[in-house]
C-alpha cells in the first residue's frame, strides 16, 4: 500500500509516517517510480508507534525499546529495555504527579472564581 493509504487505515499523517521512517522506526520499499510501499504488518507496527508516543516516549527511547518490543528479547536487548523502561516509568509518574498537582491548583482557582462569583451577586 501507498503512504497515503497508510495514513488512512492508521491515522497517522503522511508527515508523521516520514518522520517514522527517518527516525528508523518504520520501513519501506520503493515502487518502480519511487513511490514509499509498506505491507499489511506496517498497520500494526504505526499503531504500536502511535501508542509509545502517546505514552510520552521519545523517538530515541522507541528506537533503543522496538528491538525487543517486536523482534524478541535476547540477552542485550532485555537488559537495556529494562534500564530504559524503568527510567521512561519514573519519568512517567513524575510528570503524571506534576499533572495532578497542576489540576489541584485549577480545581482552586475554579473555586475561588466561584466563590468570588456568588458573593458578588446582586
Amino acid at each position: 500500500m501507498r503512504i497515503g493509504e497508510l495514513s488512512e487505515r492508521t491515522g497517522a499523517s503522511v508527515r508523521s509516517l516520514r518522520y517514522y521512517e527517518q527516525q528508523g522506526l518504520l520501513s519501506s520499499t520503493r515502487s518502480a517510480g519511487g513511490h514509499r510501499r509498506y505491507t499489511e504488518e506496517d498497520i500494526d507496527r504505526v499503531r504500536y508507534l502511535q501508542r509509545l508516543y502517546l505514552a510520552g516516549l521519545s523517538s530515541r527511547t522507541i528506537a533503543v525499546l522496538l528491538p525487543w518490543c517486536l523482534s524478541g528479547p535476547s540477552i542485550e536487548n532485555t537488559d537495556a529495555a529494562h534500564v530504559r523502561l524503568v527510567e521512561e516509568r519514573q519519568k512517567l509518574k513524575a510528570h503524571i504527579t506534576e499533572l495532578s498537582q497542576t489540576l489541584s491548583s485549577l480545581d482552586e482557582l475554579i473555586a475561588s472564581n466561584r466563590a468570588f462569583r456568588a458573593s458578588d451577586a446582586p
